[in-house]
């Protein structure tokens, strides 16, 4: 698929079928994401991928079965991967700390970053992720992970220092059903007279 095509028709997928997705496959699709820029190569994005039953656990802890009744997207549930992206503030300091880079003063402390590039690296091979998917044929959703993440983290043993940016459900999508679109699906799409600003703000 071509970059233009794959723009133009990736959405956020909220239904899937429960066939599973081969590993890899997975592992293709993180390895084209992590070819995303990345500050001084750092790479500091680290993905728990959580199949079968700990994909189960992880929706017991964020999503207990009392509250799915009343849950939108049931369908969210049956997607087979669902991988939860990291960043690293930790890395970038430590690259910032070696030879090439301490001029820089960023190896001192994240306090030192006037924009956390952990955060926007890991987003952009986030992005690239589900882009990605999308060009292999999977549906992905990014979505936020409010409930529990203290739970979720130490049942998994996730370090503490690393930063949780959400989750991607990863999966075949469920081409019969005719899903139902997000909220904010119906908002206007800006333009790009919207959002340039040419030579002043």
């Amino acid at each position: 698929m071509e970059l233009r095509r794959a723009l133009e028709t990736r959405r956020m997928t909220r239904d899937f079928i429960e066939d599973a997705v081969p590993l890899a496959l997975i592992d293709d699709l993180v390895g084209l994401a992590s070819r995303s820029p990345s500050a001084g190569k750092t790479q500091g994005w680290s993905l728990l991928v959580l199949t079968d039953s700990s994909r189960g656990e992880f929706w017991d802890l964020s999503l207990p079965a009392d509250r799915r009744p009343t849950f939108a997207w049931p369908g969210l549930l049956r997607a087979p991967v669902v991988a939860l992206s990291f960043a690293d503030p930790g890395a970038y300091v430590a690259r910032y700390a070696e030879p090439d880079k301490a001029h820089t003063g960023l190896g001192e402390g994240v306090e030192r970053w006037g924009a956390p590039y952990w955060t926007i690296d890991a987003s952009m091979a986030t992005m690239a992720l589900l882009l990605a998917a999308h060009d292999a044929g999977l549906g992905a959703l990014f979505f936020a992970v409010f409930n529990s993440t203290e739970e979720i983290r130490r049942h998994f043993g996730v370090p503490d220092e690393l930063q949780l940016l959400g989750a991607v459900a990863l999966g075949w999508p469920n081409e019969a059903s005719g899903q139902r679109r997000g909220v904010s699906s119906a908002r206007p799409r800006r333009t790009a007279a919207d959002t340039i600003h040419h030579n002043h703000w």
